[in-house]
């Protein structure tokens, strides 16, 4: 038994996963009479493919990986949920996550039943960082994964790869590191680790740098023993044919993205320097994403004044860590001025 397969639940193990008309036919056919569809509304009433061949080949060949080591899902989320689903006994076993950081990881292992261990970010006041031996301290035999996101969110930090591979070199189960941010940093993906560590899973999505939020697409990166049990649970046509189709052409030119990152980069470091005068703002944090966090005076004060000048931003005030601090989205250069205006005049 492989190690991946050690680590699986044991349901998932025995699954016989479900067989589209499409898994068992994937050639070309004159007359398809197999899988129930409508003939008439020719340019949708075709399933789609159901492991999305074309977009994963050109995913590929941007990522410098092969086809058979991407999933492809309905958002990273969908990706978060399957991970938890293939390896976390419900009731039994545990993951850990980062506090603060993405909120799905625990939501999601929520949902699965699985207990959600939560370590706090190290922080001196001014900056947030990852304590690998505080995560692996909390590790015992029942943990299957660990969720890592960096750039962090809310926080927008990098997390120390130095410190993200000793928990890879230690810790025995699936370590997931969501790289939702990367392309508003410098720094390399990990996905050049997998052939190193081969209980490394890497999410990266079309929502941020690629501007598709709405299109809903997310991706992951691990072995191709990883990705073919993600391949078996998932629901049968995960992906809808606009998607893949939108995706493909979106992904044939990455020119007109990196232009788009290379102003939002100037744009946060512009903002973060004009931010930081106004007489509301106690700090800006360092950020390596396409947002800021900014510890103001009273967060809830200043969040609804923003909002009477319809501008919206995000309170973190609850969260661990995050007292008095509001997570701001980078914009266009005159929804940035609108926001430094409207922050001059409650600084007033």
């Amino acid at each position: 038994m492989s190690t991946i397969s050690s680590l699986l639940r044991s349901n998932i193990r025995n699954l016989k996963p479900y067989s589209s008309a499409r898994d068992e036919f994937q050639g070309k056919a004159t007359i398809n009479l197999d899988a129930n569809e409508n003939p008439f509304n020719v340019a949708y009433a075709r399933y789609p493919d159901p492991l999305q061949r074309n977009l994963r080949q050109r995913i590929a060949k941007m990522k410098s990986l092969s086809p058979e080591q991407i999933f492809t899902g309905n958002g990273s989320d969908e990706a978060i949920d399957l991970v938890i689903r293939a390896f976390c006994e419900p009731g039994s076993e545990n993951l850990i996550a980062l506090t603060p950081s993405y909120g799905m990881y625990k939501v999601a292992a929520d949902i699965n039943n699985v207990e959600c261990r939560q370590v706090e970010l190290a922080t001196d006041g001014a900056t947030f960082s990852l304590n690998s031996q505080a995560v692996l301290d909390v590790v015992d035999k029942k943990t299957k994964v660990i969720f890592l996101c960096s750039p962090n969110n809310p926080t927008g930090n990098l997390l120390d790869k130095a410190e993200i591979y000793r928990i890879l070199d230690n810790f025995k189960g699936v370590v997931v590191v969501d790289e939702a941010y990367l392309d508003f940093s410098l720094a390399a993906s990990l996905s050049s680790d997998l052939g190193r560590y081969p209980r490394l899973i890497v999410l990266q999505t079309l929502s941020k740098a690629w501007g598709a939020a709405g299109m809903r697409l997310g991706m992951a990166f691990a072995n191709r023993e990883i990705i073919g049990v993600l391949n078996q649970i998932k629901y049968p046509y995960n992906i809808n044919q606009l998607t893949q189709t939108y995706a493909i052409q979106r992904l044939f030119s990455d020119v007109v993205m990196k232009d788009h990152v290379k102003e939002i980069i100037a744009e946060r470091t512009a903002l973060a320097a004009d931010i930081q005068k106004q007489a509301c703002v106690k700090h800006v944090y360092p950020s390596d994403a396409n947002f800021l966090l900014v510890k103001v005076t009273d967060a809830e004060t200043i969040y609804k004044g923003l909002v009477a000048k319809k501008i919206v931003v995000r309170n973190r005030h609850s969260l661990p860590l995050c007292e008095n601090c509001l997570r701001i989205t980078i914009g266009t250069p005159a929804e940035n001025k609108a926001l430094l205006d409207a922050l001059k005049h409650l600084s007033k």
